[in-house]
């Protein structure tokens, strides 16, 4: 065995035995599942830290129960249709589709470099029509259930990439991507009734044991149900009221204005007469729609010619158009009541409108609104009839007097919207609706699709090309047999990422998913980043529930676990191109090999923990592999032998600590994922191995040859290229894959002697080695008698003895 670790020659020599056996295929049969799987990748073109993280968390998962005897299925596939490609194609002057397949291709050959044991035979582009096909195909199965329709919506613009941003697009009021300042703007759009879901997403959060509590608590916020009084505030000289929503009744009586969205019918008309006020309008739509921003934004308003009617008290409460009020939201007014409401109470500061406190803190006195608004529940004052009255009577006593008159009806309401699914951008699956002048919007029939996006197009510019391709919008409805419009808009990219995990189990199906689908399904362990705990993780779990009541599927719910990886850092900042502190995953790869970047990247910090980049962590890596290819090749020398199963004196103690650490690991990885310490407990062991003569007796060999294979094996997960060359040379035969994970011997962990710590006073004085079967009245002697214990009772009265059973013994003098 040749004594230097070539990693080089090592990882081409595996990876190609790996690709003559086609290891990482797989099917049913009759073995429990286990499908793991990582969030793919948008094909860049170039692996970053962050990928190399996230795929080897999820390929150390994969082999580990790969090896315990579990049928595995990891695949990868190119979330591939989006923005990037586009812009891309329109600096470089090249067809988005063949840059996303050029760096595909780049990208694939990367992720083999690494050793990742992916069935590539499932490998997915959502940009092949063969995959945009079926998300067509239930676009228009939801079309005729009513799930999905087309309405004008006011909608975040970027001016520059001509395109809808959603909310979470928008960043200081300006788009993402282009930095430009996002407009408000009414045009058509589809959208899926997500909503019709709410409660089954919110209510299945409680199955989901296997998520984070914090990505749980996060998709439960975003739904927002709440149970609130839907109010009807009489407008003078209007015979329509304006109704709100809320669910702070309580707080009714402290109410002193309205404010309405600025796209609010009652403002539209107003501003019809006022050029001012359709100005403060125009304003309003030049800024986003998240509700961050809207948090953070100036409050401004412009007063309307109009006054709103309290219910209750039945005074006049002026009205205004307000920038910090959305029509996309509840009713687009809002009862404003500025002591219990921070943004309220901004607005009211700012145009000094009365702030009336109307709930009392602990004290029992109005809540101090002078420097904030008062946000707690508490007993009402200044509310007349309702004074002294807790949050929930208060509640009820209200909702039922304004219920009795018809002002006001108890509803349940959600913070979710409709999810929006068409964007106005070339590089992205074609809907699949035809516009007609007799028949309306009307669906491409089954035998039509895929709707093919053409490819071989380069965009020269801001907006999509589609709508200025005849040969792709004129065609016949399919109805009537006139001429018609093709729909030009396309869908938003997170319609693919919703569904690819369904599609990997039957990639080749002729149909969206067949019944393979009910044997991998749900996936197992899911891996990716908590900044797509939200959006994607929710749109996902929505396509689940559809694909399952069209008759697909089976599984309530897509993901059985999730892990959130940590982020990958260098000076204490995430890595970016901006910031200058990238690393060259392809770089340490050609320097210390693809098992050197694995180790590091698992050692470095636990998953769910960010990783501080370190240069001399990853050369520490490289040097561990180094020594211990050495060991092994220095015990090959001495000769292979068969492993020990028993061991007597220091040698048992040795073959203990071994199969201590067997269970220390296989519960770190099986079941902690906590890979870094089950990495340093192996570490610890090949330490112990060191020390061993490099021509041991027999018995020691043995054991030696024991320990190596198992060390072999609990980091086979970890670093397989070397893993499997030193299997080779322990002298086992096939592919480590294919071995069994190593299983702690109950025997060898029994202890002879235990070493116990000798405290007096609470102060460790000595320790001390004793039978494992001792009595108490021996593992005390044995401590009275050490001579550092007698000089520290020496003379003293021994008031208490305590013996701790396998730690300590503590002597109270």
């Amino acid at each position: 065995m040749d004594r230097s670790y070539r990693f080089a020659d090592i990882e081409a020599d595996v990876q190609q035995r790996w690709a003559e056996a086609d290891a990482f295929r797989v099917a049913r049969d009759d073995r429990e599942k286990f499908y793991c799987l990582s969030m793919f990748p948008y094909p860049s073109g170039k692996l970053h830290m962050g990928h190399v993280r996230n795929y080897t968390i999820g390929d150390v998962i994969s082999r580990y129960k790969r090896m315990c005897g579990l049928n595995v299925l990891q695949p990868m596939g190119w979330d591939a249709f989006g923005l990037p490609a586009e812009n891309a194609a329109i600096k470089n002057g090249v067809p988005p589709a063949k840059w996303t397949r050029e760096n595909i291709a780049a990208m694939r050959d990367q992720l083999k470099q690494l050793g990742f044991a992916y069935d590539w035979s499932r490998e997915i582009a959502t940009c092949d029509p063969s995959y945009y096909r079926w998300e067509q195909w239930l676009f228009t199965k939801l079309f005729e259930k009513g799930l999905v329709y087309r309405k004008e919506s006011v909608v975040n613009w970027d001016p520059v990439d001509q395109t809808v941003l959603a909310n979470e697009q928008v960043v200081d009021g300006r788009g993402w991507r282009s930095g430009a300042i996002v407009e408000q703007r009414a045009i058509p759009q589809w959208f899926a009734r997500i909503t019709d879901y709410a409660d089954e997403l919110l209510d299945d959060l409680d199955k989901l044991d296997g998520w984070p509590d914090a990505v749980k608590t996060m998709q439960a916020n975003w739904i927002g149900r709440s149970t609130g009084l839907e109010i009807d505030f009489a407008v003078a000289g209007h015979d329509a009221p304006l109704t709100v929503y809320t669910t702070r009744p309580d707080t009714l009586h402290g109410a002193t204005y309205m404010a309405l969205a600025a796209d609010h019918p009652l403002v539209a008309a107003a501003a019809d007469a006022d050029s001012a006020l359709a100005a403060f309008v125009e304003e309003c739509r030049a800024g986003g729609t998240a509700e961050s921003e809207l948090t953070t934004r100036e409050k401004k308003g412009y007063r309307l010619p109009v006054d709103a009617i309290h219910p209750l008290s039945g005074d006049k409460l002026p009205v205004f158009a307000a920038n910090f009020v959305l029509m996309g939201y509840g009713t687009g007014a809002v009862m404003s009541v500025p002591a219990h409401d921070q943004r309220d109470w901004e607005f009211a500061k700012a145009y000094d409108l009365p702030i009336v406190s109307v709930i009392a803190d602990d004290n029992g006195v109005p809540g101090d609104v002078s420097e904030a608004a008062f946000v707690a529940k508490g007993p009402l004052v200044n509310s007349g009839e309702d004074d002294g009255k807790d949050f929930d009577t208060a509640f009820n006593d209200i909702a039922d007097r304004l219920e009795a008159r018809g002002v006001a009806r108890r509803k349940t309401q959600y913070r979710l919207r409709d999810w929006g699914l068409s964007r106005q951008r070339y590089w992205g699956a074609p809907i699949p609706i035809i516009h007609c002048d007799e028949c309306g919007a009307v669906p491409v029939p089954e035998a039509d699709l895929p709707v093919v996006l053409p490819e071989d197009v380069t965009p020269e510019g801001a907006g999509s090309p589609l709508p200025d391709m005849p040969e792709f919008v004129n065609c016949s409805c399919p109805k009537c047999g006139k001429d018609a419009k093709r729909e030009t808009d396309t869908f938003d990219t997170f319609m693919e990422s919703s569904w690819y995990f369904a599609r990997f189990t039957c990639p080749d199906a002729d149909a969206m998913i067949d019944d393979r689908a009910h044997y991998w399904m749900p996936v197992d362990q899911y891996i990716g980043g908590i900044e797509h705990a939200i959006l994607h993780l929710l749109y996902a779990r929505f396509f689940q529930k559809l694909m399952r009541d069209v008759g697909l599927a089976q599984a309530d719910e897509p993901f059985k676990a999730l892990l959130t990886q940590g982020m990958v850092l260098k000076d204490g900042a995430k890595m970016s191109k901006s910031k200058g502190n990238t690393v060259d995953p392809q770089a340490l790869i050609e320097t210390y090999g693809a098992d050197t970047v694995r180790l590091f990247s698992m050692f470095a910090a636990p998953p769910d923990q960010s990783l501080e980049w370190s240069d001399a962590g990853v050369e520490g890596a490289h040097r561990f592999l180094h020594r211990l290819w050495r060991l092994v090749a220095t015990h090959v020398e001495a000769g292979i032998v068969a492993p020990a199963a028993t061991a007597e004196g220091e040698a048992a103690e040795l073959r203990r600590k071994l199969h201590e650490t067997i269970a220390k690991v296989g519960d770190d990885v099986g079941r902690r994922y906590t890979f870094n310490t089950a990495i340093a407990a192996i570490m610890e062991l090949v330490n112990a191995l060191g020390r061993i003569d490099d021509t041991p007796s027999a018995e020691w060999q043995a054991v030696r040859q024991e320990a190596l294979e198992a060390i072999v094996r609990m980091l086979a997960p970890i670093t397989p290229h070397v893993g499997d060359q030193l299997w080779r040379a322990l002298g086992r035969e096939g592919l480590l894959l294919d071995a069994e994970w190593p299983v702690a011997d109950e025997a060898a962990l029994v202890r002879d002697t235990l070493t116990l710590v000798v405290q007096v006073n609470g102060k460790v004085r000595a320790r001390i080695d004793v039978p494992a079967d001792a009595d108490r009245d021996t593992v005390a002697q044995t401590a009275l008698a050490e001579p550092n214990v007698v000089r520290h009772i020496e003379g003293k009265d021994l008031k208490k003895t305590i013996v701790v059973p396998g730690k300590l013994v503590n002597l109270v003098v």
